[in-house]
């Protein structure tokens, strides 16, 4: 019961209080398939080194965990690129998907994007949460067709096996959670459906109670799968990130509310080179905080580890 509550603790408290103001430069690309997405870089001093930051569910660049690493690693000498998911960065997007915790098309559209500049010797990728996942899964499916910059990546709480994490958020303590996204998620299906007249049953929103409903009506749909469980498969890294040729470090709390201990990959990481998986006991979902600093303990543990630390 205390670790339940010392979860939640350090799940909301962090993200009530922290403000982190930061001044991005946004850049608008393309995706191949006619959709844009919205880049926010962090880049106004010389550097060679770039770090990509994936936010999580709902999320964006301007999240505090998102500014936070962006600074830390700029006054590490980096260069900063925090990249919005679909329909995440203020405007609906084009095309009839929104974005999941699989889509990790639209991470390799980045990635490729900032190879692309010619800027960068070395990029490191940083995700949180959904953001998390999509880096491991990217990183998994990629595997020896990665970009030679690309040299490691790191991942706090991702949900591996995200069917896990779905019936977690059941749990009547997760009410705050589920509602939050409930409310928000249905939102841009509303939208998404004006957009796409006869997309979804929007009226299955007045029915829907159970996150694994939701999905199986909207998210599985959208993502054009007819079968729940082969859509969580497709959403969950831990069926990917084997495939890594780079160092992966996974951090994952053992209070963390949303993503159990099955959600971790701790078999896989034992017997696998590069995966290397750390689950401290307090952190909760993306908190770490870090008493009296002006950073998190993610960003200290990210750097360290891309510093082989």
């Amino acid at each position: 019961m205390i670790q339940r509550f010392t979860g939640h603790y350090q799940t909301i408290v962090p993200h009530l209080f922290a403000q982190v103001a930061i001044d991005y430069r946004r850049e608008r690309i393309d995706t191949p398939d006619g959709d844009f997405l919205d880049l926010d870089w962090l880049d106004r001093s010389d550097s060679r080194q770039l770090v990509i930051l994936s936010h999580g569910l709902e999320g964006d660049s301007q999240r505090a965990y998102i500014a936070s690493a962006a600074h830390y690693f700029a006054r590490h000498g980096w260069h900063a690129l925090a990249w919005n998911c679909r329909s995440c960065s203020g405007e609906m997007n084009r095309t009839r998907k929104l974005y999941s915790h699989g889509q990790s098309e639209d991470l390799e559209t980045v990635v490729d994007h900032a190879v692309a500049t010619g800027r960068y010797d070395q990029i490191v990728l940083v995700g949180y949460s959904m953001g998390g996942n999509l880096t491991l899964k990217y990183l998994g499916t990629l595997g020896k067709s990665l970009p030679p910059q690309v040299t490691h990546g790191v991942a706090f709480s991702a949900p591996c096996f995200i069917q896990h994490s779905v019936d977690s958020l059941e749990r009547p303590d997760n009410w705050v959670y589920k509602r939050k996204f409930f409310r928000s998620l249905s939102a841009k299906i509303a939208a998404k459906e004006a957009q796409y007249p006869g997309l979804v049953d929007l009226s299955a929103l007045d029915r829907v109670s159970v996150w694994r409903d939701f999905d199986r009506a909207f998210s599985a749909v959208i993502g054009g799968y007819d079968d729940l469980d082969a859509y969580y498969r497709y959403l969950s890294s831990g069926h990917y990130v084997d495939g890594t040729t780079v160092p992966v470090l996974i951090v994952n709390a053992l209070n963390d509310p949303i993503v159990p201990d099955a959600c971790t990959p701790v078999d896989l990481a034992r017997r696998h080179d590069l995966i290397t998986v750390e689950q401290p006991r307090q952190g909760g979902h993306v908190g770490f905080s870090l008493r009296g600093k002006d950073y998190n303990g993610m960003d200290e543990r990210a750097l360290a580890f891309v510093n082989g630390r």
